[in-house]
Order: structure tokens, then sequence, then C-alpha cells
């Protein structure tokens, strides 16, 4: 196997290359304003590991996959597309007004909880954008009123004069019947044809999502739009520059779903949090290579501190109305939960005195005033300097060299203003970085019913395996995972993702209606539509069916593979809804509500215990200085790649190729055979 993957992060650009049993890593500072610099530099990185050029390598390759938080961090900074909308006559106010409870949509459980004071997210698209047209489909698709093509071209140039950048068309029950909004389609292309300068994009909801709910599906439309032209001319930019050095295969896109499409198979939607996607599916992998049970991945970057779950059944979870920044969508998604709390997050005096630290982040440019590229903030990264986790005497990944100097005159600064020395302040930082992200492991363990103590904690990421001790020690957590290739874990996700592509659609089946005959029709129908996306007739299915008791507002969503009976489907539901709710109601009426299906091609299944650069020669024994809890110890340092076996006590501080892994003196473990190390309480 030859094949390439590259995580592109706010910060850094990961690089993993599987080629022919050798796996090597690599980093690059991400170059924002053009992506495969970044990607170039971090494959140049890996191709002097292996002794071969850049284009004899991408000639070679059976596959380049991408993951980018490019779509994440345009949504946050709002870095969009004006979009214009068409919606059904008599419509215009559902966007907007959203629903009974859009306003507490991505707000914290603190902030839900006084919903009064709640604030409503800044609008995608402005009243002043969306206009409506005269048609009606009933909820049978039966068209109940014919499309006025007169007023659609009123309204489409009504919305180009506005200064419409992208369209969305949204008509009321388009999933039953898509005639009108493909209609609306065909005239927008005679009058505005794609290959004209200037042209405008327009995507059609029913084409994203096959879910009725016409406020869902339109949010869904209008993230899309939001982010297409930002998504397209990135990864375009990607593609050619694969092209100009010898790639002539289609490059692979990972989605939220954990599958990986082509380039021209993927919706900008389907992107977002991609990265920390691939780090679930290498967690998986890892976990079940090594025996490791029930994990809670926890990916700690320079930008943001990404969570999931991987259980030992290899049932993932997922979000099949995720919440993306403050935007109920309609498309499944791993799930996990994000915050803004990083490498290179920045501390702060909030007005009350508090010491805060994030969301804000440092980034790749100018990065945290410790990497001498003109940050003058302090960030996480300039404090675990300062305490003696990082070293200023080797450079970080990507070739950072880091300045003491520059990180004492940061956090110096805020500690003069909070009133506290400077390893206090530090000291502070790190605790305030760390409470915040045992928040969100509680809401993705605890608050769903999970026991945390009955998880090892797989840390990753570049900053991941410096935190993972004291996050455990919070959560009663005992055993830690970190991964000789932690600092390019999500990489390493895209070489073991399988090509997938997933369809749905709302079916609302009840009585004699929900039968054997039609879960075949529909699962096949679905599974023909998920292969000709996939573009392979003979790819895998697996289905996933939503079922409610009739009367419930929402649903359960049950794995029973693709040819389930009713009875069975019931039985699964009733075990669920048993287990969930603590009871089953034999008695009552069933709905499926709705089916997904996805087309899925086996990915790869490297053996890391293979890898012959897993040892590197050990250094002499080092030690140097570390503060934990406000006391000076002399911690134990390795460096490099460990050999299977090597015993680690705390404390101690490893160096590994591309992250730190921080062992406090209550822990201690080993090295196994893959090259990760496992350390116990």
């Amino acid at each position: 196997m030859k094949r390439i993957s590259v995580d592109i992060g706010g910060t850094f650009t990961d690089c993993f290359v599987a080629w022919d049993g050798r796996y090597i890593q690599a980093k690059a500072l991400t170059t924002h304003h053009n992506l495969s610099q970044g990607f170039n530099e971090a494959l140049d990185h890996a191709c002097a590991t292996l002794d071969l050029p850049r284009d004899g390598v991408l000639g070679e390759v059976d596959s380049v996959r991408y993951a980018t938080t490019l779509g994440t961090n345009a949504l946050i900074e709002r870095r969009g597309p004006q979009v214009g909308v068409v919606v059904t006559a008599g419509f215009e106010a559902t966007i907007p007004l959203s629903r009974g409870r859009g306003y507490g949509e991505g707000l914290d459980e603190l902030a839900k909880n006084d919903m009064s004071s709640g604030t409503r997210p800044d609008p995608l698209v402005p009243q002043t954008l969306i206009r409506s047209v005269s048609e009606r489909v009933d909820f049978r698709g039966t068209v109940l009123l014919e499309l006025d093509r007169q007023d659609v071209r009123r309204a489409l140039t009504e919305l180009v004069d506005a200064g419409a950048e992208a369209l969305v068309v949204c008509l009321t029950n388009a999933v039953e019947n898509p005639v009108h909004e493909l209609a609306v389609q065909e005239i927008f292309l005679s009058e505005y044809p794609a290959h004209q300068l200037g042209a405008i994009p327009m995507l059609l909801s029913h084409q994203l999502s096959g879910r009725k709910g016409e406020y869902v599906r339109a949010t869904s439309a209008i993230v899309d739009g939001y982010l297409h032209a930002t998504m397209y001319h990135a990864l375009s930019e990607l593609e050619q520059n694969l092209r100009e050095h010898g790639y002539a295969r289609p490059m692979l896109v990972i989605h939220n779903s954990g599958g990986m499409a082509q380039l021209n198979s993927t919706d900008a939607l389907q992107t977002i949090h991609s990265g920390p996607v691939a780090g679930i599916s290498a967690s998986e992998h890892l976990a079940g290579q090594a025996g490791l049970g029930n994990v809670v991945a926890t990916d700690m970057g320079g930008t943001s501190f990404d969570i999931g779950l991987v259980p030992a059944d290899g049932v993932k979870h997922y979000d099949f109305m995720p919440v993306i920044d403050r935007w109920l969508v309609s498309v499944p998604m791993i799930h996990l939960v994000t915050l803004g709390a990083g490498g290179g997050s920045i501390a702060w005096r909030d007005p009350g005195g508090a010491l805060r630290v994030g969301p804000r982040s440092a980034g790749a440019d100018p990065g945290p005033a410790c990497y001498g590229r003109g940050g003058i903030e302090p960030t996480v990264t300039d404090a675990n300097l300062l305490l003696g986790y990082l070293s200023a005497e080797n450079e970080l990944a990507g070739g950072v060299a880091l300045d003491p100097r520059a990180a004492e005159t940061a956090v110096g600064e805020l500690g003069a203003e909070l009133g506290l020395d400077l390893i206090a302040c530090a000291e502070g930082i790190i605790r305030v970085a760390n409470a915040e992200m045992i928040q969100a492991l509680r809401v993705i363990t605890v608050e769903r019913g999970v026991d945390p103590r009955r998880y090892a904690l797989l840390a990753f990421g570049g900053a991941g395996p410096l935190h993972a001790a004291a996050i455990a020690d919070e959560l009663g957590i005992r055993t830690i995972v970190c991964p000789r290739a932690s600092g390019v874990l999500a990489a390493l996700g895209l070489i073991v993702a399988p090509r997938r592509r997933d369809a749905q659609r709302t079916v609302l089946l009840s009585g004699e209606a929900l039968s054997d005959e039609a879960l075949r029709e529909t699962v096949s129908e679905l599974g023909d539509d998920a292969r000709r996306a996939l573009g392979e007739p003979d790819a895998g299915l697996t289905a996933v069916y939503e079922l409610r008791y009739r009367g419930q507002a929402f649903e359960l969503a049950i794995t029973a593979g693709v040819g389930p009976s009713p009875s069975e489907l019931r039985e699964a539901f009733e075990d669920e809804h048993e287990e969930r709710y603590g009871y089953r109601d034999p008695a009552q009426e069933l709905e499926l509500v709705t089916v997904r299906v996805a087309a899925a091609l086996a990915g790869a299944e490297p053996d890391l215990t293979a890898d012959d650069n897993q040892s590197s020669p050990r250094e002499a024994e080092l030690t140097r200085q570390a503060t934990f809890r406000g006391e000076t110890l002399d911690v134990q340092l390795l460096r490099g790649a460990l050999a299977s076996g090597t015993k680690i006590s705390g404390p101690a501080v490893v160096e590994l190729p591309e992250a730190t892994l921080l062992v406090p003196p209550e822990w201690s473990g080993h090295v196994d055979p893959t090259g990760t190390i496992r350390l116990e309480r």
C-alpha cells in the first residue's frame, strides 16, 4: 500500500505516508494564504525520510486523502458569500424565525437554562435576501399549484441584483416531489449560464437532504451554500497542486460521516469537523489492533479540542440531526464535542478580573509568543514551556524553535494584571484550560449516561498528551493511551478510513404500511443512490432506522442490517428504548420515520507493529526540571520514538516525533509493540 494523507488544521498541516509497510509522519505550519504550500512542505519532510523526490512519490501512490478545518473556521469566522434563498410563497419567515427551540441551539447548557438572556445567532441569510415563488406540493408529493415560471424569473433577478453570490432553493415538500426545485434550477441556468464569468452556484435542498422538515432542510442547504465557494476554491487549488506534481488520480476528502469520497462527490457541509472525525477513525483502528476496549478519544491541536467516543463494540455514536455552530442540520455526522481550547488558545483577563483561556487562538501566524513570529499574547503553549513541559532545546514539529524569553514576557504581563507571579500565572493558564476540557468530556460521557471510568483516555494531537493526565485524574480514568503517531493521528485516520456515501429519506411508515416489502424497497432504492454517489456498484451496505412510538416527538436510531423484518426492528427498538428510558410498550404502535443507508468500501488495515522506523536510538539518560502543583521536580526526559517494552515512570516528559507526553509522578507505564505508550495511575 502506497498512500498519502494530509490533515490541514488551523495551526499545523499533518502528513502521514504509508509506503509499502513503512509509515512516515511529518508536520509543517499551515499556510492559510495557500494551503498547498504547507502540504508540499510537510510532504517534503516525509519524502526526505523515504529518500525519494516529491514528484516520484506522488506518481506512485494509489490515493491522496485530505481532511481540513477550513470550512469549520470559515463558518465560525463568518467568512462566506451573501446567500440568497428561494422558498414557497407563505414560508418567507420560516428561516429567520427558526423553530421553537432554535434560539438555544449551539448554546451551552448554562445558557440554555437562561433563555431569556440568550442571543440569537447572526443570520447567514438576511431577510432581504429571501424571495418566495408561487407553487405548492402537498405532503404526498401531489402538485396542488403549478410553479409560476415568471414569478421564478422575478425572484432570481431580484436576488442577483441584491448581491447574492450563492443561491439556495428550499420549496415545501420537495423531498416528496422535487419537480419544482428542479424547474427553478432549469430556469436559473437558462437565464444565468454556468459557463459565464461570475457564475453563481445554485444548491437544491432535496439533493442535500432527503429528510422532511422545511427548517432543518433549509439550514442544511444554507450552510452548504455559505461554505461552497470557500471549500471549492481551496480544495481545487490543492487538487491542481497534485496535478502539477505528477498525481493523476482523483483526490479524496473525508466526510463527517467517517468515510471518504472524491471531491466531485462531496458537499461543503460534509467537510465540517472532517479532521477530528479522521481522528476517531484512527482511534477505532488503534483500539481494535491493541485491544484497548472502550476509548474516549481526545484531540488537542493548536486551535481546538475535540472529543469522541469509541466503544469496544465498534458502534460509533452518530448525530443524525447535529448542530453546527448555531445551526441545526440534517447530515449524519459522527458525534463530537468541540471547543476552542488548543495549544494556541490565548489567555486573558475578563472584565471581572478572572483568568480566562480561549476560544480565540493565535493560530499559525503569528502563533504563540514563544514561536518568535510576532505573537505577543500569552497562550497555553507559552505556559507549558515555562512550566518545563516543553523544551526550548529542541524544535517543535514543523521546525518551530521556542523562545522562553518571549513566553516570559507575554505570561508575565498577564500575571501582573492578575497579581500573580510568572509560574503561578502559567499554572493558572493550564488549570483553566484543563477545566474547560474536563467539562467538555463530562458533556460527552456523564451527561449521556456514560461512565468515563470504564474508558481509556486516548490522547493525541500535538498538545493532547501534555494535558491527558490532569484530565484523567479529574474524571477518575485510570488508563491513558498515547500513540506514537499522536501528533498526526488524524492523518493516520485518513489512511484507514473507508470510502463511503450516505443516502437518507423520510418515510413515516406505521401499522400495515410498515411491511417487509416497504422496508426492502426503501433500503434497495437508497442503497442504489448511495452506491451511485460513491461510484461503486458493489459497495457493501449498512442501514440505520429512526423509530419512535407513535406520538413521540423524538426518534431512536437503530442499526439493524439491510434486511430486517418489522418484528426484528421492533425488538431492537424496544431493547434500546428500555435501556435509554427504562420501559418498553409492546401495545404501542411503532412508527418508522427515517431510513439511512450507507455504501462503503472497507478501509486499509495497516499493521503498525511492522513499522521499521518505530524505534530510534535512545539518548543518554536526561533530566530537566518541571513544575507540578507549585513544586519544582527533576523529571526523566525521553526523546525519540521509543522501542517496544520501554518502561516509563513519572515524573517524566516523553518527546515523541510530533508531540510531547507529560507523565506526572502518580503515573507509569510502558511502550507496546505498536509504539503506543500505555500509562496507568
